[in-house]
């Protein structure tokens, strides 16, 4: 429009140039890219990592974006699944407030319980195949839900009483005379009626509980890390990175998003190259990898193929192991890819316990886990005594780990640990 209005300056030409423009900033267009730094900002994504190619941003950073993209796009509907993973406490807080003062309609599949009580108002159930509704909070709605619990298990109890009062009954009358026999099969009727009206209690959260076998024998050191430096087709990520890691020791990385924890941890798993220095394991030292975005879980092959992939053990061993982390039946035979974002990161903790490591390079293993699952991970790393390098801005877990020392990115100073980090871990 613009070039042929240049070319021909005519009232029509005029009057469709005027009707465009008013069209394009009425829909935004002369604010849409300060609206999106706006929110690129709020999200964590600084303004120098806006220009680089998606391919060398950090998972972190690449959920970000899509978040980003997602909250740009102006929805009147948005379904949102875990939106708070890979965000830092910062980040968190902004979007919170962002979903909080958003006006259309949000549907959202999440275990961050400060996202819940903020931004929610109305909680659905599922229960078995029943979809139950409360209003209000998520605390709210674990109020309720405890009291329907202890009101239907009452309600159960009662009903299943009265089933077996009235069964009694009836048997003590079937074999008796034939008044008393049609009695019975009047009672049967009742009996039978009462079970097709019958609640079930409510099914009880399950217990969640992991182990990790103990790891074989190593040398007394288990990783020496000299020099390392790594970019991405312009200034390094990091530089002149070095550590050295003994037999049982926890080492924690913090940094911000885009400070190459993970890019880091890639080096040292063997999945990317260094542009300089080296990376040396001990004797005896065997490693196992947790990828923050599930890089080594293949689609089109099975999850049975996948713990095969790890250890030579039976079948039946490894789909017991497979049960411990809730991949029961016949998900033991389902195309990996299709499984969720939480069963993926339990089939990737089933491939590291299968596996039989005394090294273990962990990228964000909680994410993505509900409640119980997070505690239950927490408390078999926490008794387990192999090595460990770990990447985690969940709080209550690192603090549950107990790490040795800190490893500071991108400068890559070393510290030891104490409770005055855990104020970096959220926002790393």
């Amino acid at each position: 429009l613009r070039i042929g209005l240049e070319e021909d300056s005519s009232t029509r030409n005029v009057a469709r140039f005027s009707r465009a423009e008013e069209a394009y900033r009425d829909a935004g267009g002369y604010s849409s890219e300060g609206e999106v730094r706006r929110i690129a900002a709020g999200l964590g994504l600084t303004e120098g990592r806006l220009d680089l190619p998606v391919g060398v941003l950090s998972g972190g950073e690449r959920r970000r974006v899509e978040l980003a993209r997602i909250l740009f796009a102006g929805s009147d509907l948005l379904l949102l699944d875990e939106p708070t993973n890979h965000l830092d406490v910062d980040a968190k807080t902004w979007l919170m407030g962002f979903l909080a003062s958003y006006h259309g309609a949000l549907l959202v599949v999440s275990h961050d319980l400060g996202l819940l009580d903020r931004s929610i108002t109305r909680i659905l159930h599922l229960d078995e195949r029943d979809l139950i509704e409360y209003r209000g909070t998520y605390s709210q709605y674990r109020e309720q839900r405890k009291k329907d619990e202890e009101r239907l298990t009452k309600v159960a109890a009662r009903q299943q009483a009265e089933i077996k009062r009235l069964a009694d009954l009836a048997n003590s009358m079937r074999h008796s005379t034939e008044k008393r026999a049609r009695k019975a099969q009047t009672l049967d009727s009742r009996v039978e009626r009462l079970k097709s009206e019958a609640v079930t209690g409510p099914k009880r959260e399950r217990k969640v509980n992991f182990r990790f076998p103990d790891p074989p024998h190593s040398g007394r050191v288990s990783l020496v890390v000299e020099s390392l430096r790594k970019s991405y087709s312009g200034p390094p990520v990091f530089d002149d990175i070095g550590f050295d890691l003994g037999r049982g020791e926890r080492l924690l990385v913090l940094g911000l998003n885009g400070a190459g924890k993970t890019s880091m941890l890639r080096i040292l798993a063997g999945e990317s190259e260094p542009d300089r220095g080296s990376v040396r394991f001990g004797h005896g030292v065997t490693v196992g990898y947790y990828a923050q975005e599930h890089e080594g879980i293949t689609p089109g092959e099975s999850v049975l193929s996948h713990m095969r992939s790890q250890s030579n053990i039976p079948d039946q061993q490894l789909r017991a192991l497979l049960g411990m982390f809730g991949l029961t039946g016949e998900r033991s035979f389902q195309d990996a890819g299709t499984l969720s974002g939480g069963e993926k990161t339990k089939l990737a903790l089933a491939q590291l316990v299968a596996g039989l490591h005394n090294l273990l390079l962990l990228d964000e293993p909680t994410n993505n886990l509900d409640p119980p699952s997070r505690d239950a991970i927490a408390r078999a790393l926490a008794g387990w005594p192999g090595s460990m390098v770990l990447v985690s801005h969940d709080t209550e877990f690192v603090e549950s780990l107990e790490p040795d020392r800190v490893l500071m990115m991108p400068d890559g100073t070393l510290d030891y640990w104490s409770d005055d980090f855990l104020d970096l871990v959220s926002l790393a």
